[in-house]
């Protein structure tokens, strides 16, 4: 089907003449996750993973995507006549720098405005009009071809509520005019679906795991406007919206309302908003670059949020911890899979009160499956369990209190020694930069090493960041803040660690064709002693799963290793054990149990 398909786009491509066209993951808001409207990438390559852009020329076709799904991405292109470009690996070019030498003088470049960053889509045009040719921006393209194409979502919004978001639209609208000002900039034009679910407190349900709405926002000096499809707001909720500043206007009213400014100074981040939204503006427009102030303020949760995540948190540890204790045991009697495995949970958290739907796809994984980071079982389609091996578990929920993502890798019998070790290493870097004591001013390229050092000196590593920031109630990925231990461009996520930033802890070991191993955590930031050198920073584990001892090889952990787990487990007691019955806190106190006594 995929080559079926790719001829029939090359057909429309010689028409059009195009030598080559660019397919993004993104959706019209350079989405991360986007609905099955946007699937087009998916659509015309058979790779189903998060992240990836397929070029298509008339005599090839090249997928480019990064170390997460190395192994998922050689596997569904089989057959396809697509060739792999490993993203990062020594001797792979760019897409940009393909082009660049393979694009012939005079030939055309083309791709749909709407999915690919103003910045980017300035360069490719730039590209373009230097090798003699033209950029195409074809919105039809991908519709001549895919006759079945689904809808765009139509879910209806709903509004949060101040005990859950902490302050009102109004008030993130007064701060967010603050920070324009100081930037010198009358207007902010905002595509990126987190930021406005964040900036006029409204959640939906237009993109799977993600709770946002489709929409744009143009902010001015008085007037806030919200670009969408009205039908997805009741009349009571647009009423509410008025009264905090916010009027509706029809989606693809952001497009003429961007073309009739003139002369003003317009804040616009050229990598988070289109090219399409930028090339109708008028030439008298300036445009002030630079990050959405929103993606630092809604980062920094305040004290009513803070309070509602770690809520959230004991109702999620509940659901894993058993779902923990019932997957050890069932699988000695019960014929499973893992898709079985990952339904059984999803009815856990379903049960807990304010739980909305998942925050990303689970990722239940047995041995080798687990060496695919973003690996997804599907139904009739996935690995037996057995009373052997072991099983990650990669999830999160979407709670009305805050969103949030755990793993843990379980034991389901006897395992090798090797796994036991790599397991044990795993551990040792999570906990290492759990329990960080560092200066006010660091990033996340500063800690990243307390993770990865335990791997390092046993020259392994692993193919992506440690960590990321989880929105709430929102993205389970959100900028600015992360660790890894060197900065990628097209990642914002290296920025100075703030008190009630969320980050996650998750370092593993990948072995393909045996084992993946993963141990995570959600982080919050927290100031601690403040003296001559400065401002002491802490994390406290906001996640409150038990790690499992089965797998532990304490020979391998020194007594502040074990000190630091104990603690850790101590903290799980307390916080989950008050809403268990009396079956649930002896298995959880046998869980939870001290090493190195």
């Amino acid at each position: 089907m995929v080559r079926e398909r790719l001829d029939a786009l090359r057909k429309e491509m010689k028409q059009k003449g195009l030598a080559y066209y660019l397919i993004f993951t993104n959706d019209f808001h350079l989405s991360e996750y986007v609905g099955e409207y946007f699937r087009c990438r998916a659509y015309f390559s058979g790779f189903t993973g998060s992240a990836g852009v397929l070029l298509v020329g008339l005599n090839m076709a090249g997928l480019w995507t990064d170390g997460r799904y190395f192994i998922q991405a050689e596997s569904q292109l089989k057959g396809t006549g697509i060739t792999l470009f490993r993203m990062g690996e020594e001797g792979v070019p760019t897409i940009y720098e393909y082009l660049e030498k393979k694009l012939k003088q005079g030939e055309n470049l083309g791709f749909d405005a709407r999915t690919i960053p103003a910045k980017e889509g300035v360069r490719y045009r730039e590209l373009a009009e230097r090798k003699g040719g033209r950029l195409v921006l074809d919105r039809e393209m991908v519709d001549a071809v895919w006759k079945n194409r689904p809808a765009i979502s139509g879910e209806p919004a709903f509004l949060l509520e101040k005990c859950y978001s902490g302050m009102s639209a109004s008030e993130k609208l007064e701060n967010l005019r603050k920070e324009l000002k100081k930037m010198g900039a009358e207007v902010h034009v905002v595509s990126a679906l987190d930021d406005l679910a964040w900036l006029f407190n409204i959640r939906g349900n237009d993109i799977p795991c993600n709770p946002v709405v489709l929409g744009y926002g143009l902010i001015k000096e008085k007037e806030a406007y919200f670009y969408t499809d009205p039908g997805k707001f009741q009349s009571e909720q647009i009423k509410i919206l008025a009264e905090q500043g916010v009027t509706l206007k029809n989606y693809e009213d952001i497009f003429q309302d961007l073309a009739a400014l003139r002369q003003v100074r317009l804040h616009l981040d050229m990598e988070k908003n289109s090219y399409a939204l930028y090339s109708v503006l008028d030439p008298s427009v300036t445009v002030v670059d630079g990050a959405n102030p929103e993606v630092l303020m809604k980062a920094v949760k305040n004290d009513t949020e803070i309070k509602n995540i770690r809520a959230a948190h004991v109702k999620d540890g509940l659901a894993c911890t058993r779902f923990m204790r019932w997957i050890k045991e069932a699988v000695k009697t019960e014929s499973l899979d893992e898709w079985q495995a990952s339904e059984y949970l999803e009815q856990l958290r379903a049960e807990q009160e304010g739980f909305l739907e998942l925050s990303f796809p689970t990722i239940c994984a047995y041995n080798a499956n687990g060496a695919m980071m973003h690996y997804s079982a599907e139904k009739d389609c996935c690995a037996a369990l057995k009373a052997e091996g072991i099983l990650l578990v990669d999830s999160g929920g979407q709670y009305l209190e805050g969103t949030t993502d755990v793993t843990r890798t379980f034991g389901l019998g006897p395992v090798k020694q090797e796994v036991k070790t790599h397991f044990t290493m795993v551990l040792k870097g999570f906990l290492h930069l759990q329990n960080a004591k560092f200066l006010y001013g660091c990033t996340g390229l500063n800690l990243d090493i307390l993770a990865r050092q335990p791997m390092w000196e046993a020259d392994l590593d692993y193919k992506c960041g440690t960590g990321h920031g989880v929105g709430y109630l929102l993205n389970v990925h959100e900028a600015p803040n992360g660790f890894r231990w060197k900065q990628v461009p097209e990642r914002n996520d290296g920025c100075v660690l703030e008190a009630g930033m969320v980050t996650t802890d998750e370092p593993g070991i990948y072995i393909e064709g045996s084992h993946g191993i993963r141990t995570e955590n959600e982080l919050l930031c927290r100031r601690g002693n403040k003296n001559e050198y400065g401002q002491y920073m802490y994390f406290e584990p906001l996640t409150l799963v038990p790690v499992d001892l089965d797998l532990v090889e304490e020979s391998l952990l020194d007594e502040n290793d074990k000190k630091q787990l104990n603690e850790y487990h101590q903290l799980v007691y307390a916080k989950l054990s008050p809403y268990m019955d009396e079956q649930e806190k002896q298995w959880l106190k046998n869980a939870t149990r001290r090493i190195g006594d």
